[in-house]
């Protein structure tokens, strides 16, 4: 609209509006990217009125005038056409999204800012946007052996990588609830793969407990190691027996080994996916997730990770090249714990969080 608008105000203040006659298509060919079809119907109607009455002004020659109607036309009905083409195209992104938005619950459970005796956070951004979901994983549970947590990493991307994630997360929440040992839940997840992966996957994963009060357990099969949060101190919890990524072990021989790590009052535990410790930036350098962590810490896990994100989103120039995944576990002290919620947390695009 305002290109015609242009062409009528220099024809009448100049009186050379014939010479830009042809520049009136560009009206219903630019429509067609924004405009639903009748909308690029009435711009090339109205570029077709104005045409014919620029020319009628000038005495235009008909030959030349029905060259330049018929290519306004034949621009305007392409343009309709791909107006509904592009519509179309977009009620099937949205079903598209539907779905992965229901996947993405299935697959990531929510879960409640409260967990037995811990206060939770997480925070969990898919490489592909329009996708939700990706190969990185996460659960936090209760059960009869306290609460248990993994994180993990699907070797690999899309939708392979979302049905092993998957495939994990199953094996995870059964075998949590009846294997009284963490070291057993692990083997579980192992032997599952072991029968469902091809020789080249894997999967790298950090399964923790809290099986009594002031005790962690914890299980790294080949992952980032976790940062324990005692006051202001942040350390690398990192383990004297690396375990290979899980569907490796027979490759390898290693078996992993239980890690025990105090956990009282106060202590934070961050577990997270390598898509944050090697997001860069412009100048390719990695992003600093100890100084980022001591930078937001507070003692409440959702506005610290809240913190966080936003400044790795800032890092990487607001859009991350990985999947990334972040779960902080905070136990509170006795007479400051907050009573259980049922409340799921929320990503950063307003989705339920798992």
């Amino acid at each position: 609209m305002l290109i015609l608008c242009i062409i009528v105000c220099i024809d009448m203040a100049a009186g050379t509006g014939r010479i830009w006659l042809p520049l009136l298509a560009t009206g219903p060919a630019l429509a067609a990217a924004t405009s639903r079809p009748r909308g690029v119907l009435g711009v090339g109607a109205l570029a077709f009125v104005l045409g014919a009455g620029i020319a009628a002004r000038h005495n235009m020659d008909l030959t030349h005038l029905a060259v330049v109607l018929a290519a306004l036309v034949t621009v305007t009905l392409a343009g309709t056409l791909a107006s509904a083409l592009r519509a179309r195209r977009e009620r099937v992104l949205a079903a598209v999204r539907s779905v992965a938005e229901t996947a993405q619950h299935a697959l990531l459970q929510p879960v409640p800012e409260t967990v037995g005796p811990f206060q939770v956070a997480v925070r969990y951004s898919a490489a592909a946007a329009e996708a939700r979901i990706g190969g990185d994983l996460y659960a936090l549970i209760p059960t009869p052996y306290g609460v248990r947590m993994i994180v993990g990493d699907v070797r690999g991307k899309g939708l392979p990588a979302v049905g092993t994630a998957a495939l994990v997360l199953g094996v995870f929440r059964e075998a949590a609830y009846d294997e009284p040992d963490l070291l057993d839940v692990v083997s579980r997840i192992e032997r599952s793969l072991a029968r469902n992966l091809g020789g080249d996957d894997f999967v790298t994963a950090v399964v923790a407990g809290c099986p009594e009060p002031g005790r962690l357990e914890m299980v790294n099969c080949g992952h980032a190691p976790p940062l324990l949060i005692r006051g202001a101190e942040v350390t690398a919890v990192e383990t004297d027996h690396p375990a290979p990524p899980l569907g490796l072990r027979a490759l390898s021989g290693e078996t992993p080994r239980l890690q025990v790590v105090p956990f009282v009052d106060e202590d934070q535990l961050l577990l997270h996916t390598d898509g944050v410790t090697e997001a860069r930036d412009a100048d390719r350098m990695f992003y600093p997730l100890t100084e980022g962590l001591t930078r937001h810490l507070s003692d409440e896990p959702a506005r610290t990770l809240a913190a966080l994100h936003q400044d790795l989103l800032d890092h990487v120039g607001g859009r991350l090249h990985d999947d990334a995944a972040l779960l902080l576990l905070r136990k509170p002290a006795a007479q400051a714990a907050a009573p259980t919620g049922v409340r799921p947390l929320t990503d950063a695009d307003g989705a339920t969080a798992a």
